[in-house]
């Protein structure tokens, strides 16, 4: 069997994962596992391993006392513990034989990561279809709400990547964040250069680096409690642009709990007062059957309602 063919089938929508072993020397595959994965305590791993849950490239399970085999593959479904149900329905907007579009409701992870497994739009919509073979093209942030486009043949997942990766998407965003201050003049950019603050989790603007982002903005109305609605067109892709570039400019967006000020993290079970930013629309030319795409959200912002 090719080692890069999962011996094991999908389960519940969930494709397994796997897990390359360097060329390094370890005692043993168990000491191996646990520095491999410091977030899980020794014990969980150990009852994992007797449950035959990690298998080699054949299917073969590895044991508490297997020998560490350099230059192989390990293969496992991830688990994640108590897991929320976000409330929220996963809408399905359009489909066909090589798209399909959804419109992600807000605090949905894209795709499973960290603590969330199931409840993620990845595998909600291979659920809903019952069809293995989706897989993301992009993705929104778990806080962000709005158009979320997947790919249904593996071999044209590439060719859509690409028109993300060069920019040749044109997408749309709305907000809620403070009323614009009386000496500000919209539609207005700003251009910054984005990068990793000392706090793992933030992202800060350099102003002493040539611009590496670009957001277009535009005021669209006041509304309750002293905020107002903007219209956002990310012309670059970096992490939190939308979300840095609004605080930038002192507008913070509504329930952000990493801007201006990097606050707790919500309970898992919290799925209230959710960030107030959506995905309103995404438009491109589909590299393989050459239509002009446009995809639009139905959703509203709370605070728009």
């Amino acid at each position: 069997m090719d080692m890069l063919q999962s011996p094991l089938p999908s389960r519940g929508g969930i494709t397994a994962s796997r897990l390359y072993l360097p060329r390094e020397k370890w005692p043993n595959l168990w000491e191996f596992l646990v520095q491999r994965f410091p977030h899980l305590s020794p014990t969980i791993l150990q009852m994992r391993l007797e449950r035959g849950n990690f298998v080699d490239s054949n299917g073969n399970p590895a044991k508490l006392d297997s020998p560490y085999t350099a230059d192989s593959w390990l293969w496992y479904y991830r688990e994640v513990e108590e897991e929320p149900q976000n409330p929220h329905k996963l809408e399905i907007l359009y489909e066909d034989e090589l798209i399909v579009v959804v419109d992600k409701p807000h605090l949905l992870a894209s795709i499973p990561g960290g603590n969330h497994l199931y409840e993620s739009a990845l595998v909600r919509l291979r659920l809903i279809l019952n069809d293995i073979s989706i897989n993301p093209i992009h993705r929104l942030d778990r806080e962000t709400a709005g158009v979320l486009v997947f790919c249904r043949q593996a071999k044209y997942r590439s060719q859509y990547q690409i028109l993300f990766q060069n920019r040749e998407i044109e997408k749309v965003y709305e907000c809620i964040a403070t009323n614009a201050k009386e000496d500000m003049t919209f539609p207005l950019s700003r251009k910054s250069y984005i990068e990793k603050s000392i706090d793992y989790f933030t992202m800060i603007e350099n102003f002493s680096r040539p611009p590496n982002s670009h957001t277009d903005i535009d005021f669209v109305k006041s509304v309750k409690n002293g905020n107002a609605l903007y219209r956002l067109y990310p012309h670059s892709g970096k992490k939190h642009q939308l979300r840095v570039h609004m605080c930038g400019l002192g507008l913070p967006i509504v329930n952000d709990n990493f801007y201006p000020v990097l606050l707790p993290q919500r309970d898992k079970n919290d799925f209230s007062n959710p960030l107030q930013l959506l995905a309103k629309s995404i438009e491109f030319k589909d590299p393989i059957n050459g239509q002009i795409r446009y995809f639009e959200s139905q959703q509203r912002l709370e605070l728009d309602i």
